[in-house]
């Protein structure tokens, strides 16, 4: 059986991008993202694309819940939104093909989840192998799943932090892009750890969706990152 991707995987993606930047012909980043709650790092790529200090043009935002804060980020961005309903996604595989249709028709070269808190299946992964990226609170492999923050506060971790990675089909294990320690400080409270990881993650997702956008991140053969 042919098992080749549906389309370019992100090294070919980037190798196109990375020669555009070389010429100085480099359009920005076309980037689908899926949310599924108040949108603070949707918020933070939206700024970073509004001051100019990063190449990239959000050309839909999907939602898993209609009531998601994070879609009047969107709307007053004025970007494209859609928020699924729960009978959809009663079945993944086909709310990940509605997904992976409405994104490829808007253009979409990267998927950013950014809260999303569903995971993506083939539907999705097929179209952009490496090119759904995912950001989880904690210090990837240790702390994988829904709670990262409150499991490794719980467990009394000196340093936790973020990572960015892309997403496969094991949730939480697809290879690392890049990592930011965050100290848990003496007598720091679970909320105020939270805040001092969600204020990490505003700044590293940026930064990554900008390597990304100009072509600096290559998948090796086993499977790490380099960035150049």
């Amino acid at each position: 059986m042919d098992r080749r991707p549906l389309a370019p995987g992100n090294n070919e993606v980037q190798a196109a991008r990375a020669a555009a930047r070389e010429t100085g012909a480099l359009d920005p980043l076309k980037i689908g993202v899926l949310i599924s709650g108040s949108g603070t790092n949707l918020q933070a790529i939206i700024d970073r694309i509004a001051d100019g200090s990063l190449n990239a043009e959000i050309v839909l935002v999907v939602s898993s819940r209609p009531s998601a804060a994070g879609l009047k980020r969107a709307a007053d961005a004025g970007i494209q939104t859609l928020a699924l309903s729960k009978d959809i996604y009663a079945d993944p595989w086909d709310a990940d093909e509605v997904i992976a249709t409405e994104l490829k028709r808007a253009g979409a070269e990267y998927i950013v989840m950014a809260g999303y808190m569903r995971k993506v299946h083939e539907p999705l992964l097929a179209l952009w192998p490496d090119r759904v990226v995912n950001i989880h609170p904690a210090l990837l492999p240790s702390f994988q799943g829904a709670h990262g923050i409150q499991d490794a506060y719980e467990r009394g971790v000196k340093v936790t932090g973020v990572t960015v990675h892309f997403a496969n089909a094991v949730y939480d294990q697809g290879p690392i892009i890049a990592q930011e320690p965050v100290r848990v400080e003496e007598g720091m409270t679970l909320d105020e750890l939270e805040t001092a990881i969600h204020a990490v993650e505003h700044q590293l997702y940026p930064h990554v969706v900008k390597l990304l956008a100009e072509g600096r991140v290559h998948v090796n053969d086993d499977r790490t990152v380099s960035i150049s």
